[in-house]
């Protein structure tokens, strides 16, 4: 499975395919457009919160309460679910369904928002791809128990053949997700972010599905490709496949609890450049660097990622960020442990110019590492 490409070569985002430069200036012009039309919504007597433009979930003001929805793609994860499949005999399609729903919920919290209905859109290659009852059988339960996991109903979906557009033997896989911030003064648009504000991060389970490009593209330089072992017992290709968490239960436990959230941050694409989603000018320290993931050790050595390039691509071992009042910090991070999920109460908020320094890598991004608006 190797290729020509010398071993110690740089291999980067960029190099699998992937180039954010060329994407977001598109995602930007499509959010002014999209903004222009928020006029529409006055019509039925609502209107946007004009703060969730260019945040992770898009929040309406319906009266009573507020709704929040999100739609989401997996990506090319199941290119490696299908590899490890012809490889191992085995189905990984229960895992990719969480993933599929993670990438849409876990967006949809980072708002305040209750996740409440899920839809599916399964696009196949042909209807041969349903035919095989083991694989579609599987992506139905991973689907039904990740929605009974985050407490949603799944509403239904749905299920084209798009010979000609998807690849034979390949499906598409993507979720939409509508929820309720109620009562109202859970909304997490940042307006309550402020200095002084701890950073709590939650741990991440792998690669979760972000970077699944420059993971393939490893795979080829791989002489064993996917079954090359990287712990004793554990394949790159499994560990690829380890589903991404679903961190709604914490938000929930957290609200429960009585505890705020000033502001959240899914870490996916862009890496931990992601906690400089928020617009205002302020200055995040982090001290507490999580334990990096094997499977991302591993991805950073044989890629041969500095560490900059590795924390501008990767998750590097934190799923998601909550910025919550520095007394709650603690607790927080103890609500995190009880629902599963490991949690460091990682760094703070500081007044000063917007950016983000990783003090124990010497790492710093800067308002120019990440334009999402």
């Amino acid at each position: 499975m190797s290729t020509s490409t010398p071993a110690n070569t740089p291999l980067t985002y960029d190099q699998a395919g992937v180039n954010y430069d060329l994407i977001d200036p598109l995602k930007v012009s499509a959010q002014r457009a999209a903004a222009s039309t928020a006029t529409q919504l006055g019509v039925h007597g609502f209107n946007e919160v004009k703060a969730s433009r260019g945040e992770s979930a898009y929040v309406v003001d319906v009266g009573p309460f507020y709704m929040a929805s999100i739609v989401e793609c997996l990506g090319t994860k199941t290119l490696v679910a299908d590899e490890m499949a012809q490889l191992t005999g085995q189905s990984f399609y229960g895992a990719i369904a969480q993933d599929t729903i993670a990438m849409a919920v876990n967006d949809l919290i980072t708002v305040g928002a209750t996740p409440l209905v899920v839809q599916a859109y399964w696009a196949a290659g042909g209807s041969d791809w349903f035919g095989n009852a083991p694989r579609a059988q599987a992506l139905v339960a991973g689907w039904k128990a990740a929605c009974e996991t985050c407490g949603v109903a799944w509403g239904g979906g749905e299920t084209p053949a798009l010979a000609g557009i998807v690849e034979n033997d390949r499906i598409d896989l993507a979720a939409s997700c509508t929820g309720l911030i109620n009562p109202k003064s859970r909304l997490s648009v940042g307006d309550q972010l402020a200095p002084g504000d701890a950073i709590v991060l939650l741990a991440a389970s792998g690669i979760h599905a972000n970077g699944l490009s420059l993971a393939r593209k490893l795979a080829e330089r791989l002489e064993n490709g996917y079954l090359t072992e990287i712990e004793p017992g554990l394949s790159y290709g499994a560990a690829l496949l380890a589903p991404t968490p679903l961190y709604s239960p914490v938000t929930e436990a957290l609200y429960k609890s009585g505890l705020t959230v000033h502001y959240s941050a899914n870490i996916t694409g862009h890496g931990w450049r992601k906690l400089l989603r928020h617009p205002g000018e302020l200055t995040y320290r982090i001290k507490t660097v999580p334990p990096v993931p094997a499977v991302l050790r591993f991805m950073q050595k044989e890629c041969h990622l500095d560490d900059r390039e590795a924390y501008s691509t990767l998750n590097m071992g934190a799923g998601f960020a909550l910025f919550v009042p520095p007394e709650q910090a603690a607790e927080v991070v103890k609500v995190a442990q009880g629902c599963g999920i490991q949690a460091w109460h990682a760094g703070q908020v500081e007044a000063g110019p917007k950016r983000l320094f990783i003090e124990p890598l010497g790492i710093e991004f800067s308002d120019a590492d990440l334009q999402l608006r």
